[in-house]
């Protein structure tokens, strides 16, 4: 076996459900055995390095991968990973069988503009199905789950901030009718929505964190469910029609609910037959659409209704068709 067969067999083997661990790649694949760890990890330090939108138009990696030191080109490399990844499915076939259903998109349109890739900065997402633990509130301001800390980085200073650490106990400093006063321990988030100066954290055991960005300590802390399937999918913050500030939590437990941010209050509470991935309300708030799983049916509203805001069509979803996770 050639040492580029070799690569692309290392790169692709073991992440059949996910994305290529780079870390692993490249110091498995290029340092080698080395004395220490701490050698390998500046040695890793030291390949990849931040990479401008200048140094992309002159032909850098816009994730910093040092192509030229490889025996396998970027073009070979993602050739052969479309061809051997196996994509995760529940429904056998979908992906296949919605496409025929869709229309085809033109192409060569500038989706996006490549501007910077820092790697002071790394996201952690203890599963693959997990969902929002990338936020960004504008162009220049991003919060993201790095371990057991809330990170803010900012485009703008290339400065990091730790906004909120749930390693240790967090309690709530202000007192609510329902707030866990005794707060929560070693909280692994599963999800997480910021908005204006609102942080609101969801774990995996019902758990909900919420705190006021430009003030010290948690607001208020609960537990959604006591259910064995508790995990806290989606958070969506929005404003009801009196200007209010609420919030929806999509659990595993099958339920969706609905709190009233001002007094810290559960307002509704609304259960389905199938567990909740995520559920959004409109902007008029005249609908609010759950995403979930149904026997048969994966990630979908079983003919659930609803309004397209921009241009005002009725749009119903139903069949057994994959629906992204994340939307």
């Amino acid at each position: 076996m050639s040492n580029q067969e070799e690569e692309v067999e290392y790169a692709n083997g073991d992440y059949e459900m996910g994305e290529v661990d780079e870390d692993m790649y490249f110091a498995g694949r290029m340092m080698g055995d080395s004395e220490s760890d701490e050698e390998d990890e500046d040695e890793y330090e030291n390949l990849i390095t931040d990479t401008s939108a200048a140094e992309a138009r002159r032909g850098k990696d816009i994730q910093g991968i040092p192509w030229e030191r490889l025996s396998i080109s970027r073009e070979k490399y993602r050739q052969t990973r479309l061809e051997q990844y196996k994509n995760y499915e529940n429904i056998p076939q979908s992906g296949e069988a919605s496409v025929k259903e869709c229309k085809p998109t033109s192409k060569g349109g500038a989706y996006y503009e490549f501007r910077q890739n820092t790697r002071s900065v790394k996201s952690t997402i203890l599963h693959f199905q997990l969902r929002n633990l990338v936020w960004s509130t504008s162009k220049h301001d991003v919060y993201l789950m790095s371990q057991y800390v809330i990170m803010h980085w900012s485009s703008l200073t290339s400065k990091k901030t730790e906004v909120l650490n749930v390693s240790g106990h967090v309690a709530p400093r202000e007192k609510h009718p329902g707030s866990l006063l005794e707060g929560f321990t070693q909280t692994q988030v599963s999800t997480l929505a910021v908005r204006d100066n609102l942080l609101i954290a969801g774990g995996f055991q019902g758990e909900l964190i919420c705190k006021d960005i430009n003030r010290p300590g948690v607001s208020f802390c609960t537990r959604t469910t006591y259910e064995d399937n508790a995990i806290t999918n989606a958070i969506d913050i929005y404003n009801s029609p009196s200007g209010a500030v609420h919030f929806t939590a999509s659990n595993n437990d099958c339920g969706v609910r609905d709190f009233d941010m001002e007094r810290f209050q559960l307002v509704k509470h609304f259960s389905y037959p199938w567990p909740v991935n995520v559920s959004l309300v409109s902007h008029n708030n005249l609908f609010s659409l759950p995403m979930g799983i149904a026997i048969g049916i994966n990630f979908l509203c079983n003919l659930v209704e609803y309004l397209l805001l921009m241009s005002r069509v009725l749009l119903k979803i139903g069949g057994e068709k994959e629906v992204q996770k994340c939307i």
